[in-house]
């Protein structure tokens, strides 16, 4: 299990970029220690893998477009594929701990198009409506999902047939999740439009982060108005589009601070804020902290 202290996104359409990830074998296990996170806050991202997790202490709450989701100490839950989210600690006062399984649903299946994919991924993956999904440990049914889900972290990856086994744990997980979610009656919908629309003006965003972006460029590149561009950034990420603009730019910041041998000022014209005093207004006011003060904290945790 890999200790992680910083969430990378990649930075052209912000999806999480996951460390020791690979193709030939869509899984890893990771403790986020979020305490000791420069920037606890995860800003909204998405990742076309599941994240299923267990609080081992503090809380976490996670944010999507359609609503927000609680977990505290001895919870557990499951992020699905693709959906478009954000995440933040209640405290910080009290250590917040979580231990993650984060895997493409492709592992479990086999491979694409397969019957197995089918039957018993697309009901859950394919499902808009199931964005987040709790478990509580005073409830026996979830509580018997969260004790399989903290037992396969203790499956050793030098255990001979190790893959097998995981594999075979995950799998017994999925199987709760459907039928506890066929017991509390979702069911399947279609494809929601906003929810890609919105990424699309995210991904504009990030394509073009660096020059100058007004609210009509980016509503015109979804051939929508700017009042609608307006209205979808405050219904799906909470905030205006300016907001997010500023937003992303100070998350490219964040990465380019770690390379010490670009200047505060040549950062500021890489990340499209014009003049470094800008730059430095927008980034205390957001990280409550100076640029220059951040590449010393990182230089510490690196």
């Amino acid at each position: 299990m890999q200790n992680v202290r910083v969430v990378e996104l990649n930075e052209q359409n912000n999806e999480e970029v996951l460390p020791g990830y690979t193709e030939e074998f869509p899984y890893i296990a990771t403790c986020a220690r979020i305490n000791e996170y420069l920037n606890p806050d995860i800003p909204w991202h998405w990742h076309r893998q599941v994240e299923l997790f267990y609080m081992k202490s503090g809380s976490l709450e996670y944010t999507t477009p359609h609503g927000s989701w609680t977990f505290t100490e001895g919870m557990a839950g499951m992020v699905n594929s693709n959906i478009l989210h954000c995440s933040r600690p209640l405290s910080l006062k009290n250590e917040n701990v979580q231990l993650l399984h984060i895997f493409d649903p492709v592992f479990l299946a086999g491979e694409h198009g397969s019957q197995m994919e089918k039957k018993y991924i697309f009901p859950l993956t394919a499902n808009r409506d199931v964005e987040v999904i709790m478990l509580h440990p005073e409830k026996a049914k979830e509580k018997k999902i969260i004790d399989h889900i903290q037992a396969a972290f203790s499956i050793s990856e030098q255990k001979s047939g190790y893959e097998f086994e995981l594999r075979e744990s995950l799998a017994k997980i999925w199987l709760n999740l459907l039928e506890l979610t066929e017991l509390i009656g979702w069911k399947q919908a279609g494809v929601n439009r906003q929810d890609e629309k919105i990424k699309s003006l995210m991904i504009y965003v990030h394509e073009h982060y660096q020059e100058p972006i007004s609210v009509e460029q980016l509503a015109e590149s979804v051939y929508i108005s700017k009042r609608a561009c307006f209205r979808m950034f405050q219904e799906n990420l909470h905030m205006s589009p300016v907001e997010y603009i500023h937003s992303f730019r100070i998350q490219r910041a964040c990465q380019l601070l770690s390379d010490e041998q670009k200047t505060i000022t040549e950062i500021a014209q890489e990340c499209g804020f014009g003049t470094s005093s800008y730059f430095g207004k927008l980034f205390r006011r957001k990280m409550d902290c100076t640029p220059e003060q951040y590449r010393r904290k990182m230089a510490r945790l690196l």
